[in-house]
């Protein structure tokens, strides 16, 4: 164990004295940062940061949110909550960030918050296992209501987080919603198309707007499909089935929106391409050109970075895939790319198909490339590889590239992997990244709900999905330490750190997901009056948080 902590921080890169930056990116949102020139860690800071204590909790799988000492939590705002006169907030909340209204008043802002996916059950009344009953448009309208994303304002008053209620800016963007296409040519005869959904992780531009990722796409309007002579043919949904009803095209999803939060106006950026996108994470550089990071959730997918040639865009530019084999980004480009002119009819098609382009080009396949975070110390870009069960991967990884000469927009870099889940290192199944503004490393777990708490397979012993931090510092730096455990059947999702480093936000997503009968649910988190389950996202606070954050506290 000790060499494992000993190689996990080497992995990670150790701060020393004068090694830490705060860019100004990483403190106007918290999270998802660009390392810049900034202020440095002093002696003091350190030495107090070792001084820090951290307890880890027992793998748990009780009913509830669990932290360890040190930790509380509030429940800011759960599902079917006001949050106008006229609109609720959605279903299965994931993906969460904060932006203050005021850079100098980091307690009131606007919080956004992905909803990925409904459960019929709960959201329309209707029951997918029971392959006798029939669905109704009725159902199919008030499931297409519960995905999207809200935005929200929030205010801290007396250490306490509460809904701004009525606020102005307080609105939902659902699967109804009109959203441009950010792109010259039509796709599918439309340049705006109706809704996005599947919206898993995300981020935050320069520019403060939200962007949200379209993940499991096919769940709702199936896939187009092509045979071996590149015929195209329909593959229906084998979940939600809403093409029953709408018949809109599946290329209209499975890219990355960005959502303006002042006028909830949207927009899809074709050309970071169409996959099972987890997340976009963003990085600008000096001339404000843009880099964009993107993970393909699915077995064997790739990974994917967007260089952009104009300053603060997200058209103009090129797509790459990872050979993570030979260190190289592999230019999805039509015009330059023979094998992809044979295949392909122009670079729209290249990125509505991305997946098949990228394996013309050699792409890597990867097990589940999910969140993409920067490292605020290294520079260094972490992916999660959550795992890949028929190559018999359980339990996942976390891989790391190094720009060439950190540059990155280079065509070149090196890449490692850590071989961090299992029962030796502590965690299973990474999925969410967050760095806190000391540089600690937070992940929380991805168990399925049919493989968790389950006798004599490989997630027995971790029980319930839990939020884990890797410190830096002192005589537990590199050990993974559970600081949380989810309710039954939930996952713990979209860690976000607060500007000032105080509140760590948090999804608690589809507890009481395996629920056969509303009656007798598998989790009655949050404790409602009525015991039904559901989704929260909360605010986690205490001496613990503080003291872990202290470098940008005592800075």
């Amino acid at each position: 164990m000790e060499h494992s902590r000993r190689s996990f921080i080497s992995f990670l890169g150790k701060a020393s004295l004068g090694t830490f930056v705060i860019p100004p990116f990483l403190m106007s949102c918290g999270n998802t940062p660009t390392p810049t020139t900034g202020e440095k860690i002093s002696k003091v800071t350190i030495d107090r940061l070792k001084k820090v204590l951290l307890k880890s909790i027992n793998p748990s799988d009780i009913d509830d949110l669990v932290l360890t000492d040190g930790l509380h939590y509030q429940t800011i705002i759960k599902w079917g909550d006001q949050i106008n006169l006229t609109d609720t907030f959605g279903f299965n909340n994931d993906f969460t960030c904060f932006i203050p209204l005021d850079e100098n008043n980091p307690k009131d802002g606007l919080l956004w918050v992905n909803h990925e996916y409904i459960n019929p059950l709960f959201v329309s009344g209707y029951n997918h296992r029971n392959i006798d009953e029939k669905r109704t448009k009725q159902q199919v309208d008030k499931e297409m209501y519960q995905v999207g994303g809200s935005i929200i304002r929030i205010k801290e008053e007396n250490g306490t987080w509460n809904i701004v209620k009525n606020d102005p800016l307080n609105r939902r963007i659902t699967a109804k919603t009109p959203i441009q296409l950010n792109w010259d040519e039509p796709i599918k005869g439309k340049h705006t198309v109706i809704g996005t959904l599947a919206n898993c992780s995300g981020g935050i531009t320069p520019w403060n707007t939200f962007l949200t990722c379209e993940e499991n796409y096919d769940n709702f309007y199936g896939e187009t499909v092509y045979d071996q002579n590149n015929n195209p043919q329909h593959k229906p949904s084998e979940y939600n089935k809403w093409e029953q009803f709408y018949t809109y095209p599946p290329e209209h999803y499975g890219w990355v929106v960005e959502v303006n939060p002042e006028d909830g106006l949207c927009q899809k950026h074709i050309a970071l391409g169409r996959f099972a996108h987890e997340c976009c994470t963003l990085y600008e550089l000096e001339d404000k050109r843009v880099v964009a990071y993107s993970g393909d959730d699915t077995n064997d997918e790739h990974l994917y970075k967007f260089i952009s040639t104009k300053a603060s865009s997200l058209k103009e530019g090129t797509l790459y895939v990872a050979d993570t084999i030979n260190g190289k980004w592999l230019a999805l480009d039509w015009e330059n790319q023979p094998i992809l002119k044979q295949q392909f009819k122009n670079q729209t098609e290249v990125l509505i198909r991305a997946r098949e382009a990228s394996k013309l080009l050699g792409a890597t396949p990867l097990n589940r490339p999910e969140d993409i975070e920067i490292d605020p110390i290294s520079g260094n870009i972490l992916i999660t590889l959550t795992n890949n069960k028929p190559k018999k991967d359980f339990h996942g990884s976390i891989l790391k590239i190094e720009e060439t000469n950190g540059e990155f927009d280079a065509l070149t870099f090196g890449a490692s992997t850590h071989i961090a889940g299992g029962e030796e290192t502590g965690f299973t199944c990474p999925d969410n990244l967050a760095f806190d503004l000391a540089g600690n490393l937070w992940i929380t777990s991805d168990i399925s709900g049919s493989s968790m708490n389950k006798e004599d397979n490989p997630y027995t012993s971790f029980k319930n999905n839990a939020l884990y931090v890797i410190p830096r510092y002192g005589k537990e730096a590199g050990k993974v330490i559970r600081v949380a455990s989810a309710p039954k059947d939930a996952e713990l999702t979209g860690p976000w750190f607060s500007p000032d480093g105080k509140t760590l936000f948090l999804s608690v997503q589809h507890p009481g997901e395996q629920t056969k009968d509303l009656k007798n649910p598998t989790s009655k988190w949050p404790f409602d009056e009525d015991n039904i389950p559901k989704s929260a996202v909360v605010a986690i606070k205490g001496d613990l948080i503080e003291k872990m954050n202290r470098f940008h506290l005592l800075g």
